[in-house]
């Protein structure tokens, strides 16, 4: 889908490595869940969208979730904060007992 959309092989290859780490996180701490995409375009730019939602135990402390370093799984603690380096835009929003959503989009530059 990006090289559909414009992007790059590298920048392609970014996009992938968040996908794979938001629904890494998914299988991780919810089990289930599912990863959305789509084209988004502005009268500015084209670019994608990615919402990655499940309805597992949400997120104690986002801000601690954002860390580099921070981990509850045992892991590296790299993931959300290596995601939203990646990519342009990065919202998350999540709520205990009822999930977490995050939704992250890169534009063409």
């Amino acid at each position: 889908m990006a090289g559909h959309i414009g992007f790059a092989a590298t920048d392609a290859t970014l996009i992938a490595t968040a996908i794979s780490e938001l629904a890494r996180n998914i299988v991780t701490y919810a089990q289930q869940g599912e990863v959305l995409m789509r084209s988004v375009e502005t009268a500015q730019s084209r670019g994608i969208a990615i919402v990655a939602r499940d309805s597992g135990p949400g997120i104690r402390s986002i801000q601690d979730a954002l860390r580099d370093g921070y981990s509850t799984s045992g892991g590296l603690g790299l993931g959300l904060p290596g995601v939203r380096r990646l990519m342009d835009e990065f919202t998350i929003e999540s709520e205990l007992r009822r999930g977490t959503t995050v939704t992250v989009k890169k534009w063409l530059r």
